[in-house]
């Protein structure tokens, strides 16, 4: 089986008519008393999954070359989309299990997962916890982790697990977290090798993920829009990063204060596309293992440009546009693959860049558009994790299960 990496969102397994209340909360502002963090991301207060792609070209049984044929030789294309009947078409074969997933599942009464979500809430152990909601974060993770086993069963590819997104700024608290999920794994028979855990890139996270990958747990590591993330990430051996190239550009149209971006505009470049080539030309011309993912797709550019990164998020309707059009016999420029790890050896950084990253030239090192989008990011799992918890202490205690 090969190791690419697949993003599928939760409604793979619901109607399009779930799509409301399962949809990527947009960027926004701290809300519920949380504080703003300082730039080393301390004590402030999505949901793609991962799978091993097996699928063939989209015209392998057709003899027929497509733009889509073409541009899958160059990088993994992942579908980004949360409509059931696109899987037809784009079939997954891995999935990630999250709070909106959860969320999800407990919206529609009767689907195959539910359950797993009615099983944890009867579970002993979380049931004999008396405090309200220690009991119900107890609910969850069961809940997590029982749907994550079936759909391991589901899929031959492996299945990611969203760590508690309360944890962002607490390294031990996201390493017990994982450690934990792992037992609960562990008990209904699932290995290691089948299972990744998504963590944000805070410099808390990127700790946890290097004490975890240093004992064979795969991590990925969301959020990542600065050099500074990455390359500490890289560090740190991290399996999976996720650079968000189009959040880059819409935070850099309505803010002119990074010094990182600044630098790409003032050189013409799309500060989004920019960091991933730089983020690419590192990780190759250093040898680090981890792998690259870039997603905020907008338009079929922002994909040509960064053909050759290992993993593409697409939304299908750029996949549709792309599988209906006929590849010419020789290849336009917009198809040739842009990034190659040959060129990466010939790539200068600077003396700040090629640093031994820690927590004082980190938090020196990432800009304010790094620091605003990894906030809204997280605001936006929290939101998702309060809603499915509030949703979990309604349905406690279940029918008989």
């Amino acid at each position: 089986m090969s190791s690419a990496l697949h993003f599928l969102h939760p409604s793979a397994i619901f109607p399009s008519s779930l799509l409301p209340s399962i949809q990527e909360k947009k960027i926004g502002n701290f809300e519920a008393g949380f504080t703003k963090p300082r730039l080393n991301f301390k004590n402030p207060r999505f949901f793609p999954s991962i799978r091993a792609a097996t699928n063939p070209p989209s015209s392998f049984y057709t003899g027929v070359r497509t733009e889509l044929d073409v541009v899958q030789s160059h990088s993994e294309i992942v579908p980004d989309t949360v409509i059931f009947d696109d899987f037809e078409r784009f079939p997954p074969t891995a999935a990630t299990v999250s709070s909106s997933l959860i969320l999800g599942i407990c919206s529609l009464p009767g689907n195959q997962f539910r359950r797993d979500v009615d099983t944890a809430l009867a579970d002993a152990k979380c049931s004999l916890i008396e405090e309200s909601n220690k009991r119900t974060d107890c609910f969850l993770d069961k809940a997590l982790v029982n749907v994550g086993a079936s759909l391991a069963k589901l899929v031959p590819g492996r299945v990611s697990t969203e760590v508690n997104i309360r944890h962002a700024y607490d390294t031990s608290g996201i390493v017990n977290k994982v450690y934990y999920l792992l037992k609960l794994y562990h008990e209904l028979g699932l290995s290691p090798e089948r299972l990744l855990f998504r963590i944000p890139a805070t410099w808390q996270g990127i700790e946890a993920s290097k004490m975890l990958e240093s004992k064979g747990i795969q991590t990925h590591l969301t959020f990542v829009n600065s050099f500074c993330q990455a390359a500490a990430a890289a560090q740190a051996g991290t399996s999976v990063i996720q650079i968000y190239t189009g959040r880059i550009r819409d935070w850099s149209r309505c803010n002119k204060n990074d010094p990182e971006i600044e630098a790409a505009r003032s050189m013409g470049q799309d500060p989004g596309r920019a960091l991933v080539s730089k983020v690419y030309n590192y990780i190759h011309k250093f040898g680090y293992k981890t792998k690259m993912m870039v997603s905020a797709i907008r338009n079929e550019q922002d994909l040509f440009d960064v053909l050759g990164v290992d993993y593409i998020v697409t939304p299908v309707r750029i996949l549709q546009s792309l599988k209906m059009s006929m590849a010419p016999l020789e290849h336009k420029y917009y198809l040739t693959r842009k990034l190659h790890p040959e060129n990466a050896a010939s790539c200068r950084f600077t003396i700040d860049e090629l640093v031994k990253w820690d927590e004082s030239n980190f938090a020196a090192a990432v800009g304010p558009g790094a620091t605003a989008l990894l906030i809204a990011g997280i605001e936006g799992y929290h939101d998702q994790t309060d809603r499915v918890e509030e949703l979990l202490k309604k349905m406690w205690p279940p029918p008989n299960v």
